[in-house]
């Protein structure tokens, strides 16, 4: 009988196998301009001078990511002739009745599919791959990639996205026009190994628009890494709403970096979903930047088995008259861990603020952990802060209640846990995707 010998951890490679001449070759091969490989290069210095985050550092010390397995998770994913049928059809079916104002689709790196309405594109809205609005766009691209929302110099991870990202889009409203349709982005891989996607988004002045990216991955064996990074960039009197939603296979490790900026009297409306991954490190950050400027962050998530979810946000309220309101809603079941860290943060005379941040947590079985950590850093004298943090189990009352009108105790628990997302789930604004993620989270409670 043959033995099968385990890997130690300790022979597991601690970093990415990634060179300077991967950038440049990376570079080359999609024929980038100079000042996209300049900027590559510097990110890659500035990678190359920081240290890997450790659990000696403070928001890191829940989340130990060492027994990823570098040697297969570094290896950047590269098309193998994978085409459309590959997605599952709930990822690219129409958001709204049967039109949408873009679609597009990025199997393994490459477009599979890319449209937009005529109508939109008749008002000078750009929704376009990144690589082709760094080559077509680059006097609206190059300013705001990267240099005003999420920096390099970050972490060491913001900076390996910089360096090496290897797909995006790129969303542009002009000033004053509406997107009245919706845009939906898919990211699917369909085998192991790094993909580093980057989601742009530039809404000028007036402008208003509403957009959904889904990240999904297929079953496999072998590690992978998502290094992400999101950028939202709402105007003064802007409008948008956003989705993303997260489904990775259970062999994924996610490690990303997403900053939204909301200019004057401008809106934004944010909400996420984190489902799959083996291992979720995500840093989100809201800036206020601008006299009564709004913004929402709403996030669900629901871990089982072994699953890591660290979701690290800040609320940062620039201007004074500014209101940031954060709801997270998550349960966590079998030996599942999750962590939510928050902060709300004023600059000095910021006045007359008003941040909220609240962390709801239901505990599903007595091996699972949530850890919940709010916090207020505030130097305004004139605001209205607060934060809040629950955990709690499956309440006895409501399911005995509906058990007692004939309704089977799973069917009664699946209802009250229904009941607890709902209030986050009617804050997505497509029924079909509702519905989607209703059932994948009905899957998880049943163990399917």
């Amino acid at each position: 009988m043959a033995v099968v010998k385990q890997r130690r951890r300790s022979l597991a490679p601690a970093v990415p196998n990634y060179t300077e001449a991967d950038v440049r070759a990376l570079s080359a091969a999609n024929n980038e301009p100079v000042w996209l490989l300049e900027s590559r290069l510097a990110a890659w210095e500035l990678y190359e001078d920081m240290p890997m985050p450790t659990l000696n550092d403070e928001d890191w010390r829940r989340t130990d990511y060492r027994h990823i397995r570098w040697d297969e998770a570094d290896r950047i994913i590269t098309p193998n002739g994978a085409t459309l049928d590959i997605v599952p059809p709930y990822n690219r079916e129409p958001l709204i009745g049967d039109r949408q104002g873009g679609l597009l689709v990025v199997v393994d790196g490459k477009i599979v599919q890319h449209e937009v309405a005529d109508e939109l594109a008749g008002q000078g809205i750009i929704f376009t791959d990144l690589r082709t609005a760094c080559r077509d766009y680059a006097d609206l691209v190059r300013p705001n990639l990267m240099t005003k929302a999420v920096l390099p110099g970050e972490g060491k991870f913001a900076a390996l996205h910089a360096a090496l990202w290897t797909h995006g889009v790129f969303l542009y409203v002009p000033r004053g026009k509406a997107a009245e349709l919706p845009f939906h982005v898919v990211f699917y891989n369909t085998h192991p190994g790094a993909s580093l996607g980057h989601v742009l988004v530039v809404l000028e002045e007036n402008a208003q628009a509403t957009m959904l990216v889904d990240y999904a991955s297929s079953p496999a064996e072998q590690h992978s890494a998502y290094i992400g990074a999101t950028e939202l960039l709402v105007g003064d009197a802007a409008n948008l709403q956003y989705v993303g939603l997260q489904d990775w296979n259970r062999q994924t490790y996610e490690f990303s970096h997403q900053r939204a900026r909301v200019g004057q009297n401008a809106n934004l409306d944010w909400i996420t979903g984190t489902m799959g991954g083996r291992l979720v490190k995500t840093y989100m950050e809201l800036e206020l930047d601008g006299l009564g400027a709004h913004g929402r962050m709403s996030g669900f998530f629901f871990a089982d088995n072994e699953q890591l979810f660290d979701h690290d946000t800040q609320q940062n309220h620039n201007a004074p008259i500014t209101v940031s309101d954060l709801l997270f809603k998550g349960a966590a079941k079998d030996h599942a861990r999750t962590v939510w860290q928050g902060m709300i943060k004023s600059l000095p005379n910021m006045q007359k603020i008003d941040g909220f941040q609240a962390s709801r947590n239901l505990v599903l079985s007595e091996h699972a952990r949530m850890d919940g950590i709010p916090g207020l850093e505030i130097e305004a004298d004139d605001v209205a802060c607060s934060h809040a943090a629950t955990f709690g189990t499956l309440e006895k009352e409501p399911v005995f209640y509906l058990m007692s009108r004939g309704i089977p105790r799973p069917t009664a628990e699946l209802m009250v846990i229904d009941g607890f997302f709902d209030e986050l789930l009617q804050r997505i604004p497509f029924e079909r995707v509702r519905e989607r993620l209703q059932a994948a989270m009905e899957a998880k409670i049943i163990g399917a």
